[in-house]
């Protein structure tokens, strides 16, 4: 006899902050059967993976953290790598979610049984699980994206993307060459240009850049906010309605976007005196098209006598460096690709199959939709955290991750409830109240900054925005409050062996 796979009511597929998330709010509606799948040996995602040098986090700790687990170190205003992974190790002790976390086990494929009405999972070793319902929480910010060059394979020195750092390579007086300038190139350059011999800095087109406020607070706020009541709740409001007000009009080409400009620009004259350095490192293209990066000491790294900004295009990497179109051959041993990850390739690489045999990669050839960007019809009881449309560009994301978390665990507990009465249901969204979602979506991004002429994260080759919620983090959060019985179905799962 094959031995029946092993059960869990709901499958969390991911321990990142979004997988995390979601384990917390299910516990904290008392549901307790679940599993939280994660490939690696440890939580925390990206978190987890991106250790290289400076790598930290540009939304405030107070903000970037659940509104239900504070972060405690009240001094710390932009936490660092190891401090937001010690916070999600915290958190995962704090609510019990140790038990549950199943370590080394990559789900590889999920498969919906018709016949069931449960969701079979496959992993790397062969193995198979199944759950009543699924959330998958992998993730915008996993596959590292690697330039597709030639001559890459050729190169004789030792190259990896800053997501997957190699720590036994020590960067002393090395000729060192960085492919992208990003938020991550951003946060490493600075870091390595002291130490290198000579650093070359490849750019495709410049960011808007922000100065970054010092990474920790004043002694007087610190203190305020470590003795005062509701001081961290108040600077938590503040920070969200100053995101809310200001950024969003300017993504929106509204008041703000010229004041942001203003200020990039000045950041830039202050920094940078050589005229022609300037003029490489000013965006053509509108504040918040790319990414806003803040930093406040990537301008001074690039001045360094030791460090070249290179604007020609690559026109292909051998044995002994980057040659560029212009023929000039700059030799390195090393190569740093900071050039992003894979971002609109969503619960890639899985192969998931839903209802009727239907298959999520052709439903979604022209692009990932999913309503609220949780949930795809003719996929019953699958949960998207992070899904399509609900990255923000203007506030923290944990505010959509949370939201989402909270309104994934309503659902689980719907399919509870009514299973408690002996009527076991599977859930699934209407095709019209998808269709409803995206003309949203569409004609909010129809608004924005990201349509114009640049290249970011948030779109696909042809342009379609599949990353970025284009309205308010105030709007996602009333939308995901709770489940609307209007857009979903609640089908009988019928036909059912006995268990």
């Amino acid at each position: 006899m094959t031995p029946r796979a092993p059960h869990t009511q709901v499958a969390v597929i991911g321990a990142g902050l979004a997988g995390l998330g979601a384990a917390i709010q299910l516990k904290r509606r008392g549901l307790h059967s679940f599993t939280v799948y994660e490939k690696a040996a440890d939580l925390g995602g990206t978190w987890r993976d991106n250790t290289y040098p400076g790598a930290g986090c540009d939304i405030p700790s107070h903000l970037y953290s659940y509104s239900f687990a504070p972060y405690r170190d009240s001094t710390v205003r932009y936490p660092r790598q190891p401090e937001v992974l010690a916070y999600l190790r915290r958190c995962a002790g704090d609510h019990g979610l140790v038990p549950h976390l199943r370590y080394g086990t990559e789900i590889t494929s999920l498969r919906y049984d018709d016949t069931t009405a449960r969701w079979i999972l496959g992993t790397a070793t062969g193995a198979e699980h199944t759950a009543d319902a699924v959330v998958t929480a992998v993730g915008q910010l996993s596959l590292p994206k690697y330039p597709d060059l030639p001559g890459l394979d050729g190169f004789a020195g030792t190259a990896f993307h800053t997501a997957r750092w190699d720590h036994g390579h020590d960067l002393t007086g090395r000729d060192v060459a960085v492919i992208g300038t990003g938020s991550s190139a951003a946060q490493l350059v600075p870091e390595i240009a002291g130490r290198v011999r000579r650093l070359h800095v490849y750019q495709r087109s410049p960011n808007w850049v922000l100065p970054k406020p010092g990474e920790r607070f004043h002694p007087l706020l610190s203190a305020a906010l470590r003795t005062l009541p509701g001081a961290h709740r108040a600077y938590r409001g503040l920070l969200f309605r100053r995101s809310e007000a200001v950024l969003l009009p300017a993504l929106r080409r509204g008041r703000t976007a010229a004041l942001l400009a203003l200020m990039a620009r000045r950041h830039l004259a202050a920094q940078v005196p050589d005229p022609k350095l300037r003029a490489r490192l000013t965006p053509s293209f509108a504040v918040g098209c790319k990414r806003i990066v803040l930093s406040s000491d990537y301008f001074p790294a690039l001045t360094r006598e030791n460090v070249e900004l290179v604007t020609d295009p690559i026109a292909r990497v051998t044995e002994k460096g980057i040659e560029t179109r212009d023929g000039t051959l700059r030799e390195a041993d090393t190569i740093i690709h900071a050039t992003g990850f894979r971002t609109t390739e969503f619960l890639a690489p899985m192969e998931v199959t839903g209802s009727g045999g239907r298959r999520l990669d052709a439903q979604w050839r022209h692009g990932a939709r999913a309503h609220l960007g949780i949930h795809v019809p003719g996929f019953p009881n699958l949960f998207l955290m992070y899904g399509p449309n609900t990255n923000l560009g203007h506030n923290s994301v944990t505010l959509t991750l949370e939201a989402q978390a909270a309104y994934v665990a309503q659902c689980v507990q719907l399919l509870t409830d009514h299973g408690a009465r002996g009527r076991r249901i599977v859930l699934d969204a209407r095709p019209e109240a998808l269709e409803a979602w995206q003309r949203r979506v569409d004609e909010g991004a129809r608004r924005t900054v990201w349509t114009d002429d640049c290249t970011n994260w948030f779109k696909t080759a042809d342009g379609t925005l599949t990353n970025n919620w284009p309205h308010s983090a105030t709007l996602y959060r009333r939308l995901t409050a709770r489940p609307d019985p209007a857009a979903l179905r609640l089908v009988p799962a019928d036909r059912l062996p006995a268990r």
